[in-house]
């Protein structure tokens, strides 16, 4: 390493491919590479305000484009970024894994300058305004149905029509809430996705970001994206792993024969069930209930957007 001098400063260090890709397994260092620079993660992973599955999914790769999707405020996040920088890639080195697909990866690139260009990003914000006061004007309609016409089986048939539309559209609002695409700062997107998904459908929104952040982190990646990790409990993802799970008889279910009983168990068990038990277990083990008690934790501002 070259002496620090007042002009120059110290020389930073270089690292390769081979090196970063070293520092990505959980007993080890994990560094990772965002715009050329080197960041050693090691630590910061519990600190990370998107949670620690969804930075250490990157360990040993390029992070450039989630970093770049799931940040707003890119230039705060960059100043709490300097203290984990250890150096950057050798000139010779490539801006990403060798292994990666260089011409997607620059069409993809690409593609979201695009996009961001024609302002397709943007949202309307009445058009939002409009979507939540239509979702309150039909939960109200459903339990003033209750209230004017009693419990009958058409009154309670009409407000079951009109709590299932309410779920169900809340669901995509709270959605869009979640990954802080509304507004352009993330403490308005916060606050709402906290109303829309804890008072209107009664699930703790950490629970929703810490599924999805890791969806959309590495989807469809198996034992990374939680939405397609099923196995042990019903189902096995793809064609030739629940055939050799079935056939051999391992862990739980008949998986070789799962396409017979998916419409009578996948269903019933996906909502009512699996969802269902793991909002409580997560708000249990997370004691989620002391919100409540002292009012919405103040969203950090580093908080991602997935």
């Amino acid at each position: 390493m070259a002496p620090e001098t007042p002009a120059q400063g110290p020389a930073p260090r270089y690292f390769t491919w081979d090196e970063v890709a070293q520092r990505s397994g959980r007993d080890k260092e994990r560094w990772l590479v965002i715009e050329r620079k080197v960041y050693n993660i090691s630590e910061f992973t519990r600190r990370h305000p998107g949670g620690s599955r969804v930075i250490s999914h990157y360990a040993g790769q390029d992070a450039t484009d989630p970093f770049v999707a799931f940040h707003i405020n890119k230039g705060l996040v960059r100043k709490y970024m300097n203290s984990l920088l250890i150096g950057e890639l050798s000139p010779e080195q490539p801006s990403f894994e060798p292994t990666k697909n260089k011409e997607l990866t620059e069409e993809f690139r690409e593609l979201r300058a695009t996009v961001e260009q024609m302002g397709l990003m943007k949202a309307n914000h009445v058009f939002f305004l409009l979507y939540l006061l239509h979702i309150l004007l039909l939960d109200v309609a459903a339990w003033l149905t209750l209230l004017v016409f009693g419990t009958s089986f058409m009154p309670f048939l009409l407000c079951a029509v009109l709590l299932s539309a309410v779920q169900a559209q809340a669901g995509w609002l709270q959605h869009d809430f979640g990954h802080l695409s509304v507004f352009s700062t993330s403490t308005w997107n916060h606050l709402l996705h906290h109303f829309v998904i804890g008072h209107l459908k009664g699930a703790p929104a950490s629970w929703w970001n810490h599924m999805h952040f890791q969806h959309h982190a590495k989807p469809n990646c198996f034992r990374k994206d939680p939405d397609i990790n099923m196995h042990p409990f019903f189902f096995a993802l793809g064609k030739i792993l629940s055939v050799e799970l079935g056939k051999q008889k391992k862990k739980y279910m008949p998986y070789n024969h799962q396409h017979k009983y998916f419409f009578l168990i996948g269903p019933p068990a996906l909502l009512p069930l699996y969802f269902q038990w793991y909002i409580f277990y997560f708000v249990i083990q997370r004691k989620k209930w002391v919100v409540s008690i002292h009012g919405p934790r103040v969203p950090h501002p580093l908080s991602p957007v997935p």
